[in-house]
């Protein structure tokens, strides 16, 4: 399994870098592909690029979409990420967007009868789909979640529907204790 996850400058660092990590712990090779060599996002922190996006995403078994502004609208704005999004689509690949990147999903057709969550109020710019206010929604092969603090499950959702040991994964990173009772 290969997985691409897409960065364009203002991209939401959590966002972006938790599935990077993540993915790459379950040993799920993960590229990161960059609108330059390196981009900035939101919060001035800059990452180098395993590759910069060239239009192409037909190497990749999943897309991952972090949000952040004004980097969610730069994905958006994107002919040749939303052509090559509606041709992963048509393919099957998984297609996975956090908080305000669902709006990506949105332009290019694919929420239409599909289930979906988004940062608060983004929907509203959606206009499309069914709209839910769950944390992390999976519709047959898109994944959407709603910001910043859902990184880590949308992270392990994503380990899972690859056919990764994601439980094993979160009870060694110490997550599934922070569910516990004490």
């Amino acid at each position: 399994m290969t997985v691409a996850v897409l960065l364009a400058p203002g991209f939401e660092e959590i966002e972006a870098l938790t599935p990077v990590d993540v993915l790459r712990r379950a040993e799920i090779t993960v590229e990161i592909l960059g609108f330059s060599a390196e981009v900035t996002g939101s919060h001035g922190i800059t990452v180098k690029a395993d590759k910069v996006f060239d239009g192409d995403l037909s190497a990749y078994d999943m897309i991952v979409l972090p949000g952040g502004l004004p980097g969610s609208n730069h994905l958006r704005d994107n002919d040749e990420l939303i052509q090559a999004l509606q041709n992963a689509a048509q393919s099957e690949k998984w297609i996975a967007a956090i908080c305000a990147a669902p709006k990506v999903l949105g332009r290019a057709g694919l929420l239409d009868n599909k289930r979906y969550t988004c940062y608060p109020g983004v929907e509203e710019e959606i206009g499309v789909g069914n709209h839910s206010t769950e944390l992390l929604v999976q519709d047959a092969r898109m994944i959407t979640a709603q910001g910043a603090g859902v990184s880590l499950a949308f992270a392990y959702r994503l380990v899972e529907v690859l056919g990764g040991d994601a439980k094993k994964l979160s009870n060694g990173m110490i997550y599934d204790q922070l569910f516990e009772e004490n």
